[in-house]
């Protein structure tokens, strides 16, 4: 199959393109500055695109990161870089009859949950990033109003020592620094970086699957006990929280507030649909990330 990817060249699209190409699909790049390689296609998100004939699914994971600083011109571009790329290549799946549309949107669609579990049935919460995904996921109606089969991938925190959720931590942690954010009581949406990519393979191969699909582990952990874990598999003590204050003075207000936050979410979509872990615990998952 010929697959379009874009945001392909991050922690997440750079994988994803070699595990497709792997599989023998071809995959066509979307990069914003002239090609350098014969599987590159320029574009301008900004302007309509026009995708190879003969696509058979386009996988967009556009969107700058947000592990950065909240100022209100970066809040701005967060929303921006996700929501304009999508809605051209919505528009472009429609248009030219693409089948199918894999598209990036994230677990903090449900906001804050506390205690309370929740599926791919859930509603949607009403902080900052709750409202972006919303917006964004309906930034692919054109597509699914045009019969594409519209797939919308709910990440929740890769692991991986590279990148991610899981990056930043190791320096602290190493140092003996390291430690959970307030009472530790937040529920936290996990998943292993080779799990991420086999569930965003499986839905691309499973017809049956469309709408909402969260990619979290099966088995959700508190921020105090993947705390610990991390700190155990690092040999290294982790005894004092981290202040909140602290957090906002590094990464601004709603950056820190949406650290705090806690979101047990459940894979229901893909367990229902016979989706196997490799890694199903925050455990196995952390052993492989750090290998």
């Amino acid at each position: 199959m010929r697959v379009v990817v874009a945001g392909g060249s991050g922690f997440l699209g750079t994988p994803l393109r070699q595990e497709l190409a792997a599989a023998g699909h071809e995959v066509i790049q979307l990069v914003r500055r002239p090609p350098t390689e014969p599987d590159q296609l320029r574009w301008d998100p900004g302007h309509p695109v026009s995708l190879p004939d003969d696509t058979g699914a386009v996988i967009n994971l556009c969107g700058v990161g947000i592990g950065h600083r909240w100022t209100q011109s970066y809040k701005k571009l967060i929303r921006s870089s996700r929501i304009v790329p999508t809605t051209r290549l919505a528009q472009a799946v429609a248009r030219q009859g693409i089948p199918v549309l894999i598209n990036a949107s994230g677990v903090g669609f449900y906001g804050e949950t506390g205690d309370r579990i929740v599926d791919e049935g859930s509603g949607p919460g009403d902080d900052f990033l709750a409202r972006l995904a919303a917006d964004w996921e309906r930034a692919t109606r054109p597509a699914q109003e045009a019969g594409a089969r519209v797939v919308r991938l709910r990440t929740g925190l890769p692991l991986d020592k590279d990148g991610g959720f899981l990056k930043p931590q190791l320096l602290p942690f190493r140092l003996g620094i390291g430690g959970k954010l307030g009472s530790g009581r937040q529920w936290i949406p996990w998943i292993s970086l080779r799990d991420w990519l086999r569930a965003a393979m499986f839905v691309l191969s499973h017809e049956q699957i469309e709408g909402p699909v969260n990619l979290a582990g099966p088995e959700p952990v508190t921020n105090a006990e993947a705390t610990k874990a991390l700190a155990r598999a690092l040999h290294r003590p982790a005894i004092f929280p981290v202040p909140r204050l602290g957090v906002r003075i590094v990464f601004g207000k709603y950056a820190a507030e949406e650290g705090y936050r806690s979101l047990r979410v459940m894979p229901k979509v893909l367990r229902d649909n016979g989706f196997d872990y490799d890694h199903p615990t925050f455990t196995s998952a952390l052993a492989e990330a750090l290998r």
